[in-house]
């Protein structure tokens, strides 16, 4: 069984440039004024972008037993069709203009390659909430494998001796 899983932690570049812009913004707010002013500055305008970073760059992807995970969002594999890797000009086609408003994605700008998933429907027979689902991913290939590998896999079930 091939499982994959990948944080989409923020570069270290957008922690660097956002500190010494956060830090020379605060720091043009407090000339002039006085300490609490400046202690406010700087909370407001350095700290909170940082614990924004953090959080934003908090999601994960995992593709384990019979579900694709994506941040919060969970898709049974069962229910995955078609599954594409796109390159960067198709990843930003379908973020912009080619990009369906009821379609799933998990995408950052720092992302430039994402995996395209068909979604098929819902158990029962109904609609599907969305019609694809669109995952940035450093290793789109590694990400598209482990989908299309554990959706092959026969389902399990609790009889040990079925084969």
């Amino acid at each position: 069984m091939r499982s994959y899983r990948e944080h989409l932690r923020v570069p270290a570049s957008y922690w660097v440039l956002g500190f010494i812009t956060m830090v020379t913004f605060a720091s043009f707010t407090w000339a002039g004024f006085n300490l609490i002013v400046a202690l406010c500055a700087y909370v407001l305008l350095v700290i909170a972008p940082g614990v924004l970073l953090w959080v934003w760059g908090n999601a994960t992807i995992a593709v384990d037993g019979e579900e694709l995970r994506a941040g919060r969002d969970v898709l049974s594999l069962a229910q995955a069709g078609h599954v594409q890797v796109l390159d960067a000009q198709q990843t930003g086609k379908l973020r912009g203009p080619l990009a369906d408003p009821a379609g799933f994605m998990l995408i950052r700008p720092y992302l430039k390659r994402a995996v395209y998933i068909e979604v098929l429907g819902v158990p029962g027979g109904g609609p599907p909430d969305h019609p694809y689902w669109l995952v940035g991913s450093r290793d789109p290939e590694a990400l598209a494998a482990a989908i299309v590998g554990l959706r092959a896999q026969p389902a399990r079930t609790g009889d040990p001796s079925v084969a």
